[in-house]
């Protein structure tokens, strides 16, 4: 009977570690590739089964590996780490991903399409830019606190505030202070514009994906959240049904269950 393979794969910058398997628990060999052999390297093996740690790039990696007819299965970090049980080394690690494959008790990351990360992406540029402006809104109430000068919560009240007091003469604003003010609300609008284009490219997007039409017309489900929920989570069906227990959920090849 063929062997099914598994190579545990190590992602880094430029050199990739491989460890090879042809039966559960035991490493036939290890390949340190740089990057630009990584995928020649796969393509002439066997199909088997590819599993890598769900890190940076690694559902780009996951796309690729799949269109030359490898299955890709992604582990989460925090539950790999357990099974490197000596010195990190990319080696350690590749075979710690070998043995935690084994682990049916694992839930594998679904490999995100390039839609969903571009989803992602949004929300992330999203959220960094409003934890800038709010940082940036506070810093600016603060020190004009400390001037005397109490302007209300809200950037839609802040901004107009501020300007007044830099643009009138007699405010008791110091000279010297007001074009470094005027710099910082240039900032926040910026930053407010920018939050308004996501927004918009991320409702362009929505109107493409189905599912998150079909999210929104839950009540109490917006476009951030339904579309946050799609860039994620992905298919919900992945999960089971409550009332599946891990021994009646399937199990990969080789796997074992914890005790």
């Amino acid at each position: 009977m063929e062997k099914h393979i598994v190579a545990a794969v190590d992602i880094a910058m430029k050199v990739f570690e491989v460890a090879v398997s042809h039966e559960p628990g035991r490493v036939e060999g290890t390949r340190r590739l740089p990057r630009n052999q990584f995928l020649p390297f796969l393509a002439q093996m066997p199909a088997g089964t590819v599993v890598m740690e769900a890190c940076g790039s690694a559902h780009y990696w996951a796309r690729r590996i799949q269109e030359i007819g490898h299955k890709v299965v992604l582990l989460p970090p925090h539950q790999v780490r357990p099974y490197v049980t000596r010195n990190k080394t990319d080696r350690t690690d590749a075979k710690g991903i070998l043995e935690a494959y084994r682990n049916a008790d694992i839930r594998p990351v679904p490999v995100k399409s390039v839609p969903q990360q571009v989803l992602a992406s949004l929300h992330r540029f999203r959220s960094g830019w409003i934890a800038s402006r709010t940082a940036q809104v506070n810093t600016l109430r603060g020190l004009l606190r400390e001037l005397g000068f109490v302007i209300p919560v809200g950037v839609e009240k802040v901004l107009p505030q501020v300007r007044v007091l830099i643009e009138d003469a007699d405010s008791g604003i110091p000279d010297s202070l007001r074009p470094v003010l005027a710099i910082a609300c240039e900032e926040i609008r910026a930053l407010s514009e920018n939050i308004k284009m996501t927004e918009h490219q991320l409702d362009a997007l929505a109107e493409q994906t189905p599912v998150v039409a079909r999210l929104r017309s839950i009540p109490g489900i917006g476009l951030m959240s339904a579309t946050a929920l799609v860039a994620f989570v992905g298919d919900v069906q992945r999960f089971p049904p409550a009332a599946t227990s891990p021994a009646t959920s399937g199990s990969r090849p080789g796997s074992t269950r914890a005790a």
